[in-house]
């Protein structure tokens, strides 16, 4: 599987992959800070880094602080895709981050439940 996320929650990707990894399931972090700059890279480079295979092979999650919207691109349609696509709500980061689930403790158990429904088991 692979946890996809920008800034800051790229900390978030890589314990959640720890997290996996624990777990026994294998999970490679990918740092992607500007969407239309990953798009401009060479297709092998893209396809490297993003493999085209559904996700039973697969499975991509997002991680953004942000709005959710958009993270579909890269995630594709089953993917899972954590973020914040509501507003108003202020707080020291880390309250907000446990508040919206954007953390790894809240997004490793969602990621399992995904991939043993995606295995059908």
């Amino acid at each position: 599987m692979i946890l996809i996320a920008s800034g800051s929650e790229v900390e978030i990707a890589v314990a959640t992959a720890a997290l996996l990894e624990a777990a026994g399931i294998g999970a490679d972090v990918v740092s992607m800070p500007c969407w239309s700059r990953f798009d401009a890279q060479p297709r092998d480079y893209r396809d490297a880094v993003l493999p085209d295979v559904p996700p039973e092979q697969l499975l991509r999650v997002s991680i953004e602080a942000g709005t959710t919207m958009g993270w579909e691109r890269y995630t594709m349609a089953h993917g899972l895709r954590f973020g914040v696509d509501g507003w108003g709500a202020s707080a020291p980061a880390p309250a907000l981050y446990s508040l919206f689930g954007l953390t790894a403790e809240a997004i490793a158990p969602k990621v399992m439940t995904a991939l043993r429904e995606l295995q059908g088991s």
